[in-house]
């Protein structure tokens, strides 16, 4: 019964982030608001709201930081993965499409992230402040400079407007209708991941596996769905740049919530004392966002085939160890 519940919770939160991308869409479309804002923050910020609130719900309600840890940096693999396994799908169009240089710089401050993370699980930064430990104030420094990054990129649709692919859709909703409709389904993706994050907690419990391989399979898969479900969806629209802007935007607010949840620990953090599966999400992690970056910045096909190959093989890899 659990394993249905599951299931239908993950069911739900994939059709509400759907009509989350769908919406998204349609504001691209319809208003002057820059894509890489709408992808990487505002649609980035709603996929990761699972992430949000199943790693508050671990971290305060279940005292179970491995599961927080497990889900975010299961999350952002997972992420990667997916927007890899969509290129390689449509790689033909993809490799036409146009996507904002700015996605590039917050690479770079992702992959950061992962070098401090490593280096506060050696023990090396781990200086803790007050409740709050550095690696939390400086992953807050580095996804307040991302956040400028979206929010002024507009490169990529200046180039639109001027070739003619920023065309009104066709809808009978106002601009206010959209922005409600999107709201009410944020609402709806956080109602249903905090159930998820319950049901995730009773399913390892009785499968007797570790929190960080839980989370990262049962948390940081389900909370990726949204992520997943827009991706595709924007895939399919041809709307490339803000499928990237959503999975770039996602993985820098997802570190955003590792600073909360270090924050409302009741425990020595979140960073205390991580597992083997943890270590493995962080290397195997960081490898993919390193080749994330590459796809990103050299977009010849045959770059793109091996980036896109080896990110969903360090998937796989974490899979199998």
């Amino acid at each position: 019964m659990i394993y249905a519940e599951y299931l239908l919770t993950a069911a739900i939160v994939v059709f509400f982030s759907i009509k989350a991308s769908d919406y998204i869409d349609l504001l691209d479309r319809n208003t002057k608001l820059s894509g890489a804002f709408l992808g990487g923050i505002m649609l980035s910020a709603v996929t990761s709201l699972p992430e949000l609130f199943t790693s508050i719900s671990a971290t305060v309600l279940l005292d179970r930081p491995g599961l927080c840890m497990g889900n975010i940096l299961g999350s952002d693999l997972f992420n990667v993965a997916a927007l890899s396994s969509a290129v390689l799908i449509w790689f033909k169009g993809f490799s036409k499409g146009r996507v904002s240089k700015s996605y590039r710089h917050v690479t770079i401050l992702v992959l950061a992230i992962y070098l401090m993370i490593g280096l506060d699980f050696l023990n090396i930064l781990n200086l803790r402040v007050l409740h709050l430990s550095i690696t939390s104030v400086l992953i807050f420094l580095l996804y307040a400079l991302g956040a400028k990054y979206l929010a002024v990129a507009n490169d990529v649709d200046a180039d639109e407007d001027a070739l003619g692919y920023h065309a009104t859709k066709s809808t009978s909703l106002s601009v206010k209708q959209i922005g409600f409709r999107f709201f009410l389904v944020s609402i709806g993706i956080i109602v249903f991941s905090v159930i998820m994050t319950y049901l995730t907690d009773e399913i390892s419990v009785r499968l007797g596996i570790g929190q960080g391989f839980a989370g990262a399979l049962f948390l940081g898969i389900a909370t990726s769905l949204p992520e997943l479900s827009s991706t595709v969806a924007l895939f399919r629209m041809k709307n490339y740049n803000i499928a990237v802007g959503n999975i770039v935007g996602s993985n820098l607010f997802n570190f955003i919530i590792l600073t909360v949840a270090d924050l409302l620990s009741m425990s020595g953090g979140i960073y205390a004392d991580p597992d083997a599966q943890v270590r493995n999400l962080l290397l195997l992690g960081g490898a993919a966002m390193a080749l994330f970056w590459i796809l990103l910045r050299f977009r010849n096909k045959t770059t793109q085939l091996v980036c896109s190959l080896g990110i969903v093989a360090c998937y796989i890899v974490f899979l199998l160890i």
